[in-house]
């Protein structure tokens, strides 16, 4: 993949994780492209919808099987400010993405800190795109918040 076009998808996804920031929800922004279209924008609404699940990946899932009308996103990028935790890398392995773009890695709850994968066998993973960019947001959210 073109690292113009990351960083181009990842901005995207940095503006919705902005909006999170904006809601003072954990800022954590994704979208979903096809075609070299964004189909799905999202971000984290945890707190708005008091659900635990309403993670920014789950959201863009969500509007991209819709916008599709079918629940594989087989030719799709997913694009996401954080490393998805366990709960949204088995969603984005249902979904069959396959390909995964993040920006910064989650110490402590990313999908990595666990043994086998969670992803679908063919997801080709893109890690650290933007990460610095990624990571200045939530460090900044979280030294508001402590």
């Amino acid at each position: 993949m073109d690292p113009a076009t990351e960083e181009k998808y990842m901005k995207a996804a940095l503006s919705e994780a902005q909006k999170a920031f904006e809601r003072q929800e954990v800022p954590v922004g994704a979208v979903v492209v096809c075609n070299d279209i964004i189909i799905a924008r999202a971000h984290n609404l945890t707190e708005t919808l008091r659900d635990p699940t309403a993670h920014a990946e789950m959201q863009a899932i969500t509007a991209a099987a819709d916008y599709l009308g079918g629940k594989y996103l087989n030719d799709c990028t997913l694009y996401v400010t954080l490393e998805p935790c366990a709960m949204c890398a088995g969603a984005i392995g249902w979904s069959q993405v396959p390909c995964l773009v993040y920006g910064a890695p989650d110490e402590k709850k990313g999908y990595t800190r666990i043994k086998g994968s969670l992803l679908h066998p063919k997801t080709t993973v893109i890690a650290g795109i933007m990460e610095k960019e990624c990571s200045e947001l939530l460090l900044k959210f979280f030294r508001i918040r402590r």
